[in-house]
């Protein structure tokens, strides 16, 4: 079990359970794990995204790396998958991204990503958990000129943004409609810098909303976990559609013209008939994560496509792609990872490539998202002993409670059980065709799970 490290880097209260101590621990550390067969000194780029506490976690992490000896350029405000993309293209050691995703204000947190921008491995995430809590860190400071240096690259931005003008000005200036127009919700987030100025470049119609962020207004009812205030927007301006990213910009969801979620089992969907038409889905594969809809798997069968699932986290689903050559994978959340472009989620990618296929069928966004009819489906916690979360594989009364209630779905239907990595919880999701029964059975499930496992 990780002490530090959770299944997104580490996420905790910033200034209290983040402290600047443990921060300049975890940058010292992962300077460390992450350059130590290099033979030069390395070089670390650091982002964030708009909490009133990243500047304050950024100035740990900077001690942190210059006390090894590592070089730091400081990015400022910008999407996680902008910070992974630049960590490559410059060839960098590795990035930083300082952020709590679609978490509220009050917390903070660290992702580290590899010299090749993409997410690092359990293992290495535990050997640096292993360095911190050695008592060899005094041991990796720097002294006299091997101390490292910081400097400022505000204007990496725009190397950003040309990597969405690279690949999408051409098809955009071709597929131009005027009357196609799209609401973008950026959370008050790290995209606030930069989703504008990437629709402007690329001549696509939009209306911007909760693009104001002051520190703690980041998520705050706004962006892909609160759709509400993007609805409105979308229905009161007679919008073709509205999208909405997370607080970090590496997820996307969507809002047809009618009002609709277009969730990320629908996006995939939709994305990956457009790649199937152009021959660029590789091995005719999707993969995505034990959580997706069960009508995700139906639309893969109708299809004739392959649908891999992992377990939660886009980690696993990226390491999916890379073991066996697949292009296009995500989860329900919005994660969606296009290989051939990036090698993590983003949220500006994943909402220009929708716009693409919108446009290039001409049909309206809610008529695209009927490619894929999603099941009923219902997520209940039951609450038991931390000590005990993995003990319902063991049970045997709760054992027979799931192997009945698949049976009886026959196909139809679907039970996953899943421990919380970060809670004393058992997260008990079931999908099926009646949302009146999946939801009667859950709770039935997790009561059981909650008396048995207490």
């Amino acid at each position: 079990m990780r002490k530090y490290f959770g299944t997104d880097g580490i996420r905790r209260i910033a200034n209290t359970e983040l402290s600047p101590n443990l921060v300049y621990r975890v940058a010292k550390a992962g300077a460390y794990v992450l350059s130590k067969h290099t033979k030069h000194r390395p070089t670390i780029l650091i982002g964030r995204d708009t909490r009133i506490s990243g500047t304050l976690i950024e100035s740990a992490m900077v001690s942190g790396f210059l006390s090894y000896g590592a070089n730091v350029k400081l990015l400022g405000v910008l999407p996680t998958p902008g910070i992974a993309y630049l960590t490559r293209k410059l060839k960098a050691d590795a990035g930083v991204v300082i952020s709590a995703s679609h978490n509220t204000f009050e917390f903070n947190g660290i992702k580290y990503f590899s010299n090749k921008g993409m997410k690092i491995p359990d293992d290495i995430e535990e050997e640096i958990e292993e360095i911190m809590d050695s008592g060899r860190l005094d041991e990796l400071t720097a002294k006299n000129e091997k101390i490292g240096v910081a400097d400022y690259r505000f204007d990496l931005i725009d190397e950003y943004i040309y990597f969405f003008r690279k690949y999408f000005d051409d098809t955009m200036e071709r597929l131009h409609n005027p009357d196609f127009i799209v609401g973008i919700d950026t959370a008050n987030g790290a995209t606030s810098v930069v989703a504008e100025k990437v629709f402007t470049a690329l001549g696509i119609n939009h209306v911007i909303i909760n693009n104001t962020p002051n520190g703690i207004n980041i998520n705050d009812n706004c962006g892909s976990t609160h759709l509400d205030n993007l609805k409105k927007t979308v229905i009161e301006n007679k919008l073709s559609l509205g999208i909405a990213y997370d607080g970090d910009g590496d997820r996307c969801l969507a809002i047809d013209e009618k009002g609709n979620e277009i969730d990320g089992d629908k996006l995939m969907a939709i994305i990956s008939r457009s790649l199937i038409k152009k021959g660029k889905l590789k091995k005719d594969t999707i993969v995505a994560t034990v959580m997706s809809n069960l009508g995700l798997n139906k639309y893969a069968e109708k299809e004739n496509l392959k649908l891999i699932q992992t377990k939660v986290g886009d980690r696993y689903v990226l390491e999916e792609m890379l073991k066996d050559g697949y292009n296009f994978g995500g989860e329900q959340s919005g994660h969606i990872i296009f290989l051939d472009y990036n090698p993590t989620g983003d949220g500006i990618l994943t909402s220009l490539m929708l716009i693409k296929s919108i446009l290039e069928e001409g049909k309206a966004a809610s008529e695209m998202a009927n490619v894929m009819q999603a099941f009923p489906q219902v997520l209940i916690n039951a609450k038991v002993n931390t000590d005990k979360k993995y003990e319902y594989e063991k049970d045997a009364e709760i054992k027979t409670a799931i192997e009945k209630l698949e049976k009886e779905f026959a196909g139809n239907g679907r039970v996953l059980i899943r421990p919380s990595g970060t809670e004393p919880l058992v997260r008990v999701m079931i999908e099926g065709k009646d949302q009146e029964y999946i939801t009667k059975k859950a709770q039935e499930l997790a009561d059981l799970i909650e008396k048995k496992l207490q």
